[in-house]
């Protein structure tokens, strides 16, 4: 067999060896603070570096089993390397042996022409490896109905979208089942992000981070949560009017985030607006937390897990709904028309009616400036019922102090719209 290759003394393989080196190093570098682990920084360093070494020697040798006996010998080594420790660890070594195959693997892809992909999945194997504590923090704090919802959430997204249809039906053309369905996983997994975050941090980080979970959820529901505790005493309604402000505020961010994803060619004309309001509300939301009393204690909010069947169908038979509705009165009585369902479906849920007014744009039903009035009006239209909301749950003080941060995010979001 001709070895020739060995003979060069090209360096043009160097940048794949230091990037695998920092792959290994990377990993290595979690694994180290662990005192069970029977392999630290140098040998994942080493690992990840040997399996750029075994792909360019099974590429350049045409012998791909090269690869495969490398793989193989660093599982008998790290192996080995537990069987004879005569310590007893609470940690059987499993999560070490994976993530140093893992690194030889990554190694490997890097020769490959992967690096970006490698790179990418070491931050995640590193991720992973150092978030120990939390996840199983998290795992242990679900309750068999969460991992019910996720599941659900899984085999709905994964299993049910690819066999809808991706055709139009209906009246009008409005409905399709897959676009309809492709709405609730965003809004569901948006918020069920929020969710997890929520479970996961708690309350220990007070009321911004609060607030922003919240919102990212439910902002309604963080509403009517917070305006019933607004009412203990004056600590507690000012945490309260902070975090439902925040919430809020968050509803603008994602309708930015989803319009990012459903009609990008929309948000030139709706950024402007949606900026706005969250500068306005964030000017009012500063002012009202200079004047905040501290409270060591904020109580964490019990929202019903978005991931949920029943929640998932309900919302896409709203979308559906307001979908029709839309391209109906937007039909009959023209852009009047359109505004009227945005008000009255804005009241209890922006999501659907954007994401509505956002298809019937790509459609080419609805000009720009008529989808940005539509989401406009449905987010003010909200805004006013959760301020009616505080009201008669939280109170005329509450509800005096919150309205200050609506009406600077109502005046804002205005001010954006009568510049478009």
């Amino acid at each position: 067999m001709d070895m020739g290759f060995l003979q060069s003394d090209s360096i043009e393989a160097l940048p794949q060896f230091l990037t695998s080196l920092a792959i290994g190093l990377l990993i290595g570098l979690e694994r180290e603070r662990n005192p069970s682990a029977k392999a630290g920084l140098r040998t994942f360093a080493l690992v990840a570096v040997f399996g750029t070494l075994m792909a360019l020697l099974a590429t350049r040798s045409a012998m791909p089993w090269l690869l495969l006996a490398g793989l193989l010998a660093v599982a008998a080594m790290i192996i080995a390397a537990y069987m004879n420790s005569r310590r007893q660890e609470d940690d059987p070594g499993t999560t070490t042996v994976i993530a140093l195959l893992l690194s030889y693997g990554l190694g490997a892809l890097v020769w490959y022409g992967s690096t970006k992909l490698a790179v990418m999945l070491g931050i995640g194997v590193t991720s992973l490896l150092y978030f120990k504590p939390e996840l199983r923090g998290l795992s242990q704090r679900l309750t068999r109905r969460d991992l019910m919802a996720v599941l659900q959430f899984s085999v709905l997204t994964f299993i049910v979208l690819p066999i809808l249809p991706d055709q139009d039906f209906g009246p009008y053309g409005a409905v399709n089942p897959h676009q309809a369905w492709l709405m609730v996983i965003l809004i569901s997994g948006l918020s069920l992000a929020g969710y997890a975050a929520l479970q996961i941090v708690g309350s220990r980080y007070g009321a911004p981070l609060l607030g922003f979970l919240g919102g990212l959820v439910s902002s309604t529901a963080t509403t009517l949560i917070y305006a019933k505790h607004g009412k203990q005493d004056a600590a507690m309604e000012t945490l309260a009017t902070l975090i439902i402000l925040i919430a809020s505020m968050v509803v603008l961010l994602r309708l930015l985030i989803v319009s990012s994803v459903v009609a990008f060619g929309a948000v030139a004309g709706l950024a402007p607006v949606l900026v706005s309001g969250l500068v306005s509300g964030l000017l009012a939301l500063l002012y009202g937390w200079r004047k905040s009393v501290p409270s060591s204690e904020l109580y964490l909010p019990t929202t019903r897990n978005p991931a949920e069947l029943q929640a998932a169908i309900g919302f896409g038979l709203l979308y559906v709904c307001v979908l029709m509705g839309s391209a109906w009165m937007a039909d009959v009585a023209g852009s009047q028309g359109l505004y009227v369902v945005a008000l009255i479906s804005g009241l209890t849920d922006v999501d659907a009616i954007t994401l509505s007014s956002l298809r019937l744009f790509n459609q080419g039903t609805l000009s720009e400036h008529q989808a940005v009035t539509a989401i406009t009006l449905a987010f003010l239209a909200n805004l006013l019922f959760k301020l009616g909301m505080v009201f008669f749950i939280g109170g005329k003080q509450l509800a005096r102090r919150v309205a200050i941060g609506f009406g600077a995010m109502a005046g804002g979001v205005l001010l954006g719209w009568i510049a478009l």
